[in-house]
């Protein structure tokens, strides 16, 4: 393992120019509200970053099909995790629930049958949202599903910038994947949660509640800092 950053990737994503472009053309308000509330600059140390650890469960994979139906937030530092200030949602879906989705987050008809839909919780949602880091585990479920949802329901997406600690790991396991693994083909690590966790002597979780999800990923990022890089890295370096 290495304490040394990275290497600066060339492609970083302007959010700021972003969030001012999207805060103009932004015609729901509680959207313009968060556009304009901005976000760090990618050149800001991650030790002084607000962050949200984010998961969402879902009625299945697609998100142009699919819903979402429960969502954990979890706001955290690289040295703190403040758990009492977590939001957990069950969300009542516009799309069936599907046998196999149910069979890993264990949300049935009845527990969304009275649950809010997700233009109900959107405002408490981008307000713990506002001014964050988003961190999530696999950014394709969380930005996308949020995306398209909100698309259905009001007629404009989301855009936000993530850390994906799924994508680190990957990233990781890369630079560290030798000619002779690749000579025997050896097969690549697994980078699912769980899995990556194990890596780093976490604690095993539950696995499939949105909120545990969150705090499980919140956790992960915190290990990934500590043992491969170095908490005054550029936000920029790691985010999407």
């Amino acid at each position: 393992m290495t304490n040394a950053p990275p290497q600066k990737r060339s492609a970083s994503i302007d959010w700021n120019a972003r969030f001012h472009t999207l805060a103009a053309q932004a015609e729901h308000p509680l959207l313009k509200r968060f556009y304009e509330a901005g976000v760090v600059g990618a050149e800001t140390p991650l030790e002084h970053v607000e962050m949200l650890a984010m998961d969402v469960e879902t009625t299945g994979l697609n998100a142009k099909a699919d819903g979402v139906v429960s969502i954990g937030l979890l706001p955290f530092t690289l040295k703190r995790i403040r758990c009492g200030e977590a939001l957990y949602w069950l969300i009542n879906p516009l799309s069936e629930l599907r046998g196999e989705s149910v069979t890993f987050h264990h949300i049935t008809h009845s527990d969304i049958l009275n649950a809010p839909q997700l233009p109900d919780v959107l405002e408490t949602l981008l307000e713990a949202m506002a001014g964050k880091v988003i961190v999530v585990h696999y950014r394709t479920i969380e930005r996308g599903f949020l995306d398209q949802s909100l698309r259905r329901h009001i007629g404009e997406g989301l855009q936000f910038p993530v850390i994906d600690t799924m994508q680190l790991e990957a990233r990781m396991h890369r630079k560290q994947r030798g000619w002779i693994d690749r000579l025997f083909r050896r097969p690549l690590l697994s980078i699912r949660l769980a899995d990556s966790r194990m890596r780093y002597n976490l604690p095993q979780y539950h696995a499939h509640h949105a909120l545990t999800d969150a705090l499980a990923t919140a956790e992960l990022l915190q290990a990934q800092i500590a043992n491969h890089y170095v908490p005054s890295i550029a936000v920029g370096e790691l985010w999407d």
